[in-house]
């Protein structure tokens, strides 16, 4: 990651990243650009730089921040039209810790309203197209901030993974894509998709870049209760031997891609060359995960979105002529159709009659796959899977199918209900030149053993 110094400085580096982010601006990465904030602030650290002061370990470096942070910079909308001209008087934990730092935010990027979505074409500012692939989806919902690290804007870009939303489109467009553990770091600041869910993490072009992004990043924070202590840099015995590399079974068949399954058989020989013994995984369970996570996630958007009513912030209908008009005709207008359909599923699930029938159930389920989780990672030190049954598909293609964009998420959201980290990992191309990834998944707190063994595989003919 190249950092300011007396040679290469921040205003360099801002201004060379600011020109990239208008020379691709017909990809619609961006929903804001931070120009004059991110000048200042980089004339700022060249002046500390020429004084001889003492500077963080990404001064100068220009990053992409995920349109649902929090910050004073520019309108934080979560690409929703019911939190246009929003400002924010509070930052997010992570964008703290990261400009303490010296890291500059250069610009927000584009997503799935709300998060809700794989491809980024759920966004009130329209759809943010694939790095590789023009005619192609971004993956999402952090599709700006992929393609913002795959067209060599940023060094980095900030993303949420509530289900796959920072490893599919890593994979979509040929960058790392990293889902830490639950609690790893912060959700401060950050708008809420599912509580129980949601994780915070990072799009990066290697993965030394993933250790020192998390590295900064994790820890307990006392505004977010949820978070773990910090386990990421905490002195440790050296890092187990990776010897065991487990597959699952229960993904290998005619729903996920050929020449992604042709992908993971080559990585699979790959690392039996290397030495590593591949284990075959029986997860039954997981066939439930799918199911689960639609009707565990809808019923907490529900509930996380019921604070959207035109009253205290963000857009307010002008058709409203009484309270309950001015709660209906904001919320209809304010919404996109996904934040709809998952509104009112979350709460049919979650009403009196139903609750048991399917909520509970799901919740059942859950447990289910967290400990069919740990007992594969008794059999095996790690797990490599597809990261989604297709590479990016065609805009437009699967947007008024609401059942085929949730199939997209199939392989990835196992991960978020058992809280185990997944590092999306570039896995070559396809024929007709399409970025295909696969995922290392590991145990809770693995996420810097994780790291580690992606570093160890990162040749360009390795994963």
């Amino acid at each position: 990651m190249k950092t300011a110094n007396k040679t290469v400085t921040a205003t360099m580096l801002v201004k060379d990243a600011l020109q990239k982010a208008k020379h691709f601006a017909e990809y619609n990465i961006f929903t804001f650009l931070n120009e004059e904030g991110a000048l200042k602030k980089a004339a700022e650290i060249d002046a500390r730089i020429a004084r001889g002061e003492e500077v963080g370990k990404l001064a100068g470096v220009p990053y992409a921040l995920k349109d649902n942070f929090l910050s004073p910079e520019g309108q934080t909308t979560a690409s929703a039209h019911i939190l246009e001209g929003y400002v924010s008087p509070v930052t997010a934990t992570v964008v703290e810790k990261l400009e303490s730092e010296g890291a500059i935010m250069i610009g927000r990027t584009n997503l799935d309203a709300f998060a809700h979505g794989s491809s980024t074409e759920n966004s009130y500012f329209g759809p943010t197209h694939n790095a590789h692939d023009f005619e192609r989806v971004a993956g999402g919902s952090s599709g700006g901030s992929a393609v913002a690290v795959a067209l060599d804007i940023v060094e980095f870009a900030t993303g949420t993974d509530t289900g796959g939303s920072i490893r599919q489109p890593a994979s979509f467009n040929g960058v790392y894509g990293l889902k830490p553990t639950y609690g790893a770091n912060s959700r401060y600041g950050v708008v809420a998709m599912a509580s129980s869910l949601d994780c915070i993490g990072f799009s990066t072009k290697t993965p030394d870049d993933m250790d020192l992004l998390m590295s900064i990043t994790a820890g307990q924070d006392p505004k977010d209760m949820t978070t773990l202590p910090d386990f990421y840099n905490i002195a440790a015995p050296p890092t187990r031997t990776v010897t065991r590399i487990g597959v699952i079974k229960d993904f290998d068949n005619d729903a996920v891609d050929a020449e992604i399954r042709e992908a993971l058989s080559r990585k699979c020989e790959l690392l039996k060359s290397k030495g590593y013994e591949i284990v075959e995984l029986d997860m039954p369970a997981l066939k439930y995960a799918l199911a689960a996570y639609y009707i565990i996630q809808p019923a907490e958007v529900a509930s996380n979105l019921s604070r959207y009513d035109g009253v205290r912030y963000g857009f307010r209908s002008e058709r409203a002529q009484d309270l309950e008009g001015l709660y209906n005709n904001t919320r209809g207008e304010g919404f996109m159709p996904e934040n709809k359909r998952r509104i009112m599923i979350g709460n049919f699930v979650l009403s009196s009659g139903f609750y048991d029938a399917y909520f509970l159930k799901a919740a059942k389920a859950r447990t289910l796959i967290v400990q069919e989780y740990a007992e594969a990672f008794q059999k095996c030190d790690f797990i490599l899977t597809p990261v989604s049954p297709n590479p990016a598909f065609k805009l437009g293609e699967k947007v008024n199918d609401p059942v085929a964009m949730y199939l997209e998420d199939l392989m990835s959201v196992s991960l978020n209900l058992a809280g185990v980290p997944g590092l999306a990992v570039p896995a070559g191309k396809t024929r007709d030149g399409r970025s295909l990834g696969l995922q290392l998944v590991g145990p809770r707190r693995s996420d810097k053993s994780l790291i580690e063994f992606a570093k160890e595989l990162q040749d360009e003919n390795d994963l």
